[in-house]
């Protein structure tokens, strides 16, 4: 556990309480808004046996610093991450087929924050992550992940390479490095089964012995000027395209 940070809006604290209550240090509550939804979250968090604060939407305000808070604010603990020893239990809880995103050398808080938002929305079993040089569940981090840092196993690993290893072979996970010189595009792959998405970092992509370590490599279709897309962006593209793919739309 890390310093406490600011949890803002129904949704994202409904997440930290449903997933990490106990990281609940104080929550406080606008005491004019009255409205069914906020009503319910309340209940929840006393039968958590955590007791909201009433204070004025002013204070809220000044809290949330922007963040549309709906009238609740909670200081959370942020969440550690998981050891790798943990990463096998993880994935033999998980229901089949397994879909899981590695980010290699994601630096910047910011682009975690928003991959593990895409991840919890696109229902990624585990994130994983190198422990160096590579951003952590910081709370810059937690904050752009809008509760999903709680809601997504984030497990960082000393060694990617031996995890690819062990993904590949114990779990039997085909695995797809994005790139974007890549020949084949991932909208024409075929991503049912055991999968894992490999995304590398803001400035080099991905290291070279990582890309040793996938089974393939894919690209998105680039229409337009620019040469890449921004790691979280190319991340929600590439994890819908494998929801899309097995949802038969």
């Amino acid at each position: 556990m890390s310093e406490p940070r600011i949890v803002a809006g129904l949704h994202s604290v409904r997440n930290v309480l449903r997933h990490g209550a106990d990281s609940i240090r104080e929550a406080l509550v606008d005491g004019q808004r009255r409205d069914r939804r906020l009503k319910e979250l309340l209940s929840e968090l006393q039968r958590a046996g955590i007791r909201p604060q009433q204070v004025s939407r002013e204070e809220l305000d000044r809290l949330a610093a922007g963040i549309n808070h709906q009238g609740i604010v909670v200081m959370a603990v942020a969440p550690a991450a998981i050891g790798e020893k943990q990463l096998p239990e993880i994935l033999d809880k998980a229901e089949e087929p397994l879909l899981i995103l590695i980010l290699d050398g994601v630096q910047d808080p910011h682009n975690l924050g928003a991959c593990l938002r895409t991840a919890d929305a696109a229902g990624v079993d585990v994130v994983i992550a190198p422990k160096d040089r590579s951003a952590g569940l910081t709370p810059v981090a937690c904050k752009v992940a809008s509760g999903a840092a709680e809601s997504v196993p984030f497990v960082q690993v000393t060694n990617l390479a031996r995890t690819m290893k062990l993904l590949a072979g114990e779990y039997r996970a085909w695995i797809v490095g994005m790139a974007g010189e890549a020949g084949d595009n991932l909208q024409q792959m075929q991503l049912d089964g055991n999968l894992a998405i490999v995304m590398g970092g803001e400035e080099k992509g991905m290291r070279r012995l990582t890309r040793d370590h996938c089974d393939a490599l894919a690209s998105l279709p680039m229409m337009g000027s620019v040469e890449s897309l921004n790691v979280s962006v190319a991340t929600g593209v590439a994890l819908y395209e494998v929801v899309r793919q097995r949802r038969g739309y």
